[in-house]
């Protein structure tokens, strides 16, 4: 049986996604750039400096990508103060208070940055539930590289074959993939034009894998 559970945040633990989108957009509008839905959606997963490089990159832009990643953040807080409809996906913390409750080690490894995750994590009381937290935004690479999920197992104290993740998005699938863990691909509502072909399962309601039925699915590991 799996001894830790390695959490996404955005998509998975909280539907951040509609302030973030509301934040970069009226980021790309302050730089006055166009930025296609299409392109915006194969950021999914990554972190805001990368995704700041990126558009760097693609617009040849005359600013660095510290400007970007500062005036995005500046929208976002001003966003997560203000926006009242924030709130904990259906059913996930009575997961994650299910798998805490057996004993289970819980990290999140989220590409957010730690301010962010640490807002969200006082807004709704989790730090009770989890052993550790790590941002991608402090590591080289961003999901779909796997170190974020190679540094979460090592933080959570078990080996990587007794752990799994819990992803929404394909950069985030393909890290955990690459970082040889078991991986559950979350289907929810909120995940839009997201490839979950390379998960280990595929589930739409956090229901399907609770405690009990995860331990009757799988007797080892």
């Amino acid at each position: 049986m799996f001894k830790a559970v390695l959490f996404d945040m955005d998509g998975v633990v909280v539907d951040t996604e509609p302030l973030h989108h509301k934040a970069y957009y009226q980021m790309f509008n302050e730089i006055n750039i166009d930025v296609p839905e299409t392109l915006y959606v194969s950021f999914t997963g990554q972190s805001t400096m990368e995704i700041s490089q990126k558009l760097v990159s693609h617009f040849n832009l005359p600013m660095c990508a510290q400007t970007l990643t500062d005036i995005k953040r500046k929208h976002f807080k001003t966003l997560f103060k203000s926006d009242t409809s924030l709130h904990l996906l259906d059913g996930v913390l009575e997961i994650i208070k299910d798998y805490h409750s057996h004993g289970m080690t819980l990290v999140l490894a989220s590409s957010a940055s730690m301010k962010n995750i640490n807002r969200i994590f006082k807004r709704f009381d989790l730090d009770q539930y989890f052993t550790a937290k790590i941002s991608g935004a402090d590591l080289k690479a961003s999901k779909p590289h796997p170190e974020i999920f190679i540094k979460a197992a090592e933080l959570s104290g078990q080996p990587r074959n007794e752990c799994f993740v819990i992803e929404d998005s394909t950069n985030g699938i393909t890290a955990a993939k690459d970082a040889d863990i078991y991986c559950i691909g979350y289907n929810s509502l909120h995940s839009k034009d997201q490839d979950y072909s390379k998960a280990d399962l595929v589930v739409s309601h956090f229901e399907e894998i609770s405690y009990e039925k995860l331990k009757s699915k799988f007797i080892t590991v």
